[in-house]
């Protein structure tokens, strides 16, 4: 297969792009580097990289045309980012997916866009199912942005189903975690890991009492590919996560120990890091039965072994920079 990965230098997405490629895809990556990194994705033989922006409708034409499917995960994403950013937000994740499925749905490429459990907003449910109701809250906390932006992707998405019968499918990420994420925009584990390798207190947000399912992206990516594998999944959309629950300052205690650290906890309320009026979720977890009945998905790795290798992935990158921070010797 000819595979277009969009964000494809991002996280996800370079896990993605190593995936295809391992099982023979040849694969191109269109990315604007907002949030990816080209060292992401700078080892995978045979992969082509266009750095420019989903909302470049002729160069998306361009690529669809010249591949069988397309991945779509680029979209502004962090909670930090997006509350820093509302307009990009709103405007790169709806605007962008709208040429992606016009373009797809132009010459018949299948779709698979990457939606996420924020549109479920602030329901006051645990346990989450895919056509649950959706409790949004009001449009002056631009908190909410994401959430609405990746849930109009959602409605866009299934109008070109009904309308047109374009061939798309919809996945719902719960908490991706794994190598090469960055804590840059607000992703809890590898900014706990971060400020634990350097014995600095982990900044826990609220009373850490809200709980979050993590799943290791090498759970996640398979599922992906068996998404776009299958057509009787179309017009549908799947949650994607686990079902291991942990609290945020759990979460903390835990990756104290596995690293070894001295760290203490800091606990911050959210309006000193987010403003006035930020709202979050208690919970969150994805009910896993949809996306079981349709492949078969089931996440294998351990929270503790998404914590390994996340602690593998950054230890050797603070050292190399420590080592390139140390001053020299006269």
């Amino acid at each position: 297969m000819r595979a277009l990965v969009t964000g494809g230098a991002g996280f996800i997405g370079s896990h993605l792009c190593e995936a295809l490629v391992a099982r023979g895809d040849t694969v191109s990556v269109l990315d604007d580097l907002s949030t990816g990194r080209f060292e992401n994705i700078e080892h995978i033989p045979g992969i082509e990289c266009v750095i420019d922006s989903t909302m470049n409708q002729e160069i998306v034409r361009d690529m669809v045309r010249a591949v069988d499917v397309v991945y779509h995960l680029g979209a502004t994403v962090g909670v930090q980012l997006v509350v820093n950013d509302p307009i990009h937000t709103i405007v790169n994740n709806i605007w962008g997916t709208e040429i992606v499925l016009e373009e797809t749905c132009r010459y018949r490429r299948k779709l698979l866009i990457t939606s996420t459990s924020e549109v479920y907003g602030k329901g006051s449910r645990e346990v989450f199912q895919e056509d649950d109701d959706r409790v949004i809250g009001p449009t002056n906390r631009h908190r909410w942005c994401y959430a609405a932006s990746k849930a109009i992707d959602e409605f866009l998405a299934f109008a070109y189903w009904r309308e047109k019968r374009h061939p798309v499918v919809i996945a719902r990420l719960f908490n991706t975690v794994g190598p090469r994420q960055t804590g840059r925009y607000g992703m809890v584990i590898p900014t706990f890991v971060t400020q634990a390798l350097r014995n600095e207190p982990l900044t826990v947000f609220g009373d850490g009492k809200q709980s979050r399912c993590f799943t290791y992206v090498g759970d996640v990516v398979p599922a992906l590919i068996q998404l776009m594998d299958r057509s009787e999944v179309n017009g549908n959309v799947y949650n994607i996560g686990s079902t291991m629950r942990v609290t945020i300052e759990d979460l903390a205690r835990r990756i104290i120990e596995r690293t070894g650290s001295s760290s203490t906890i800091k606990y911050i309320p959210y309006e000193e890091v987010y403003g006035e009026g930020y709202e979050d979720m208690r919970h969150r977890e994805p009910c896993l039965k949809r996306i079981q009945a349709a492949i078969g998905y089931e996440p294998k790795t351990s929270l503790d072994e998404i914590i390994d290798s996340v602690i593998a992935d950054i230890r050797p990158r603070l050292h190399r920079q420590a080592i390139e921070n140390r001053p020299a010797y006269p």
